[in-house]
C-alpha cells in the first residue's frame, strides 16, 4: 500500500496570532481532506493553533527541538515541550538550520532521536547546495545526509524525508522533474536497503512550490507531497497545492 500523502507547511519565523485566520479559512476549504494536512509554525503558535483547529484532522508541527528533554538550555525547545503544546510532527536539519545554526548530519540525528523518544513525528530534511548540484555531487551529498541524519529507530511511522534542494528554496528556481524523479528514486532505493519498511517513508520534496508546478511534482515517482515554506503562508496559495495533492 503506498503511504498517505502529505502537504506540510512551514511557516518558518512568520506568523503572529493575526494569521490563525488563515488556518481557518485552510480548514474551511479542506474540510475532509483525503491526504495528511500539517502546519509548523513558529513556536508562539502552536498552543493556540491547536486550539483553534479543534476536531479537524490538521496536524501541528514544530520547527526544531534541542537533543535533551529538559535542562539549562535557554531559547531552546524540548521534544516532549512541543508534544505538550499540542504537536505531533518536527522538522529537523532544514538548510536553514544547517546554514545558520552549523547544524550537523550528527546533530540531526540525536535530535530526531530525541523527538521519536517523545512520540513525535520527525521529518528529516536533506538537500544540496547550488555549488554541490553544479558540480555533480548531488546524489553523493544527500545519500550522505540520508545516512547520517536519519537514526536506526527511524520507522515510515516516525520519520519523514523531505528532500529539499538549497538552491530552489525561495528562489523559484526549481529542478527538473527528471532531476527530482532522480534524487526521490535513490532516496527510496537508500531507505529500502536500510529499513524493512523503507518503501513505505514518505519523500516529500520541497523547494519554491507553487500552485503553477505543484501538480507536475506531485505526478514523479516517489514524490509523497510537498513542504512547502512561503506558499504555505496564506489559505489561496497553499489550498490549491493540497488539491492538487489530493488529485494526485
Amino acid at each position: 500500500m503506498a503511504p498517505r500523502k502529505l502537504a506540510a507547511g512551514n511557516w518558518k519565523m512568520n506568523g503572529t496570532a493575526a494569521a490563525l485566520a488563515e488556518v481557518q479559512a485552510l480548514m474551511a476549504a479542506h474540510a475532509a481532506p483525503n491526504v495528511d494536512l500539517l502546519i509548523c509554525p513558529p513556536a508562539t503558535l502552536l498552543a493556540q493553533m491547536n486550539w483553534a483547529k479543534q476536531a479537524h484532522p490538521l496536524a501541528i508541527g514544530g520547527q526544531d527541538c534541542h537533543t535533551d528533554a529538559s535542562g539549562a538550555h535557554t531559547g531552546d525547545i524540548a521534544a516532549a515541550q512541543l508534544a505538550d503544546a499540542g504537536a505531533t510532527h518536527v522538522i529537523l536539519g532544514h538548510s536553514e538550520r544547517r546554514a545558520d545554526h552549523d547544524e550537523t548530519d550528527a546533530l540531526v540525528r540525536a535530535k530526531a532521536t530525541a523527538a521519536h523518544a517523545a512520540g513525535l513525528i520527525a521529518i528529516v530534511c536533506i538537500g544540496e547546495t547550488l555549488a554541490e548540484r553544479e558540480s555533480g555531487t548531488t546524489l553523493t551529498i544527500v545519500g550522505g545526509q540520508l545516512a547520517g541524519s536519519v537514526p536506526e529507530d527511524a520507522t515510515a511511522a516516525n520519520t519523514v524525508i523531505a528532500y529539499e534542494p538549497v538552491w530552489a528554496i525561495g528562489t523559484g528556481k526549481v529542478p527538473t522533474l527528471d532531476q527530482i524523479a532522480e534524487v526521490h528514486s535513490t532516496i527510496r532505493a537508500d531507505l529500502v536497503a536500510r529499513f524493512s519498511d523503507g518503501a513505505n517513508f514518505r519523500i516529500l520534496y520541497g523547494g519554491s512550490v507553487k500552485p503553477g508546478n505543484a501538480a507536475d511534482i506531485f505526478a514523479v515517482p516517489d514524490v509523497d507531497g510537498a513542504l512547502v515554506g512561503g506558499a504555505s503562508l496564506k489559505a489561496a496559495d497553499f489550498s490549491p497545492i493540497i488539491a492538487a495533492l489530493e488529485r494526485a
